[in-house]
């Protein structure tokens, strides 16, 4: 028989107990269904996490100070060492890999206009910050090196702080208490939600670094120097040559611990890359569990097809249909079964992901790859699960056959 007859005959044999056939179906429908949702799912969660990292700058990098062992355990920033104004200028012009730098100073305030007031995180930082960040303003301006210079009382608000403040109202040019210290806001930055951490990035007053240590803080040091690199591919060697000028500066000796730390955006957005697609692999691993049931169940009922179709299967052979003729027939029908509720299962896979985004506004993302390794795997299943009953009608006796009541 040709390949066209085949079908034809495999089709009708499955229209026989509709009912049957779609219950048949409904284990590779869940659980390609399953497949595309999680991994959907996972990948949108990658992919906003990756995004998140961009936003903060893909070739940032962030020197903290402190870092030294203490009981075995590597403390974190602030352990040790303090970073001073000449540690930056030497990053700045001794670092050919860094293309800006800025020093930051961070300190903890209440920040109120009017009868509203906030308490927040105020960061001292140089005009580049902004570039370095690729933070732009929505409305007014930054600061630059003039208010730098003679620690103008200024500053550049988050989107949280002007809409908890100021509401509908336009801070720019509006002055607020910082401490106690009067500030106008000359901009009001872009909205970035929150960072890989869950931290609010909005949530956030920027001023003059030399304002913060000055009038804020009350410090000669700065907190953290954060510089970015001529490119994202230079971030590992402008991080050597940083640690390098720094060890350097500090008298740090060889095979002494560094006492401060360096942090590469670009290593936080590799690991949750390689993170993302574990997660990933584990989820449509768990959900590929349905899909072996489902082929069982493919299985489980081609079998008792075989044996409801016996005495058919040794008509067929009296007439002349040969093993390979019978077996083909019977593995065709396990594939189409196989591949409908695969098809059927990809439809409801994407209106899953479509869904969950567009109710519970999560980040998703629809994998071409993931649509297509399911429609192989569903053949794949269908060919396997029913190898067996179809070499088992193969097989059978034609006499035999032909005298099963």
């Amino acid at each position: 028989m040709d390949f066209a007859t085949i079908v034809k005959i495999a089709l009708r044999a499955l229209s026989r107990n509709k009912m049957r056939t779609a219950l048949t179906m409904l284990g590779i429908i869940i659980g390609v269904a399953a497949v595309i949702a999680t991994v959907g799912i996972s990948q949108g969660a990658n992919e906003q996490m990756q995004k998140q990292i961009a936003d903060m700058g893909a070739n940032m990098l962030t020197v903290y100070s402190g870092s030294m062992n203490v009981g075995g355990v590597r403390t974190g920033s602030g352990s040790s060492s303090r970073l001073t104004m000449a540690d930056a200028r030497a990053i700045e012009r001794d670092v050919k890999l860094v293309k800006l730098m800025s020093p930051g100073v961070m300190a903890s305030a209440a920040v109120v206009y009017q009868n509203k007031n906030w308490s927040t995180r105020v960061q001292g930082v140089a005009p580049s910050y902004f570039e370095i960040r690729l933070w732009p303003t929505t409305a007014g301006t930054i600061f630059g090196e003039a208010e730098v210079e003679r620690a103008a009382d200024v500053i550049v608000i988050g989107q949280t702080i002007a809409d908890t403040l100021f509401k509908d109202e336009d801070p720019i040019g509006k002055t607020i208490r910082v401490k106690s210290l009067p500030m106008t806001v000359v901009g009001v930055l872009s909205a970035k939600g929150p960072d890989p951490g869950g931290r609010d990035q909005d949530d956030t007053v920027l001023a003059p670094y030399t304002t913060v240590q000055r009038k804020l803080a009350g410090v000669d040091y700065v907190h953290f120097i954060q510089v970015s690199a001529i490119s994202e591919q230079a971030t590992a060697a402008a991080q050597q040559q940083i640690e390098g000028v720094l060890r350097d500066r500090h008298r740090i000796r060889a095979g002494q611990d560094d006492d401060f730390t360096v942090r590469n955006q670009a290593d936080y957005a590799e690991v949750a890359n390689q993170s993302g697609a574990v997660m990933t692999m584990l989820l449509a691993s768990v959900a590929s569990v349905s899909l072996i049931v489902g082929g069982v169940g493919i299985m489980n009922i081609m079998l008792v097809s075989v044996t409801e179709r016996t005495r058919e299967i040794g008509i067929r052979m009296a007439v002349g249909a040969t093993e390979a003729d019978v077996m083909h027939q019977f593995l065709t029908e396990a594939v189409i079964l196989s591949l409908m509720g695969g098809a059927t299962g990809i439809a409801l896979g994407v209106v899953s992901v479509l869904g969950i985004a567009e109710i519970l506004r999560w980040p998703t993302s629809l994998s071409l790859s993931a649509l297509g390794v399911s429609v192989i795997f569903s053949a794949a299943i269908g060919i396997f699960f029913g190898f067996y009953p179809a070499r088992k009608a193969a097989l059978l006796d034609p006499i035999e056959a032909l005298r099963f009541e």
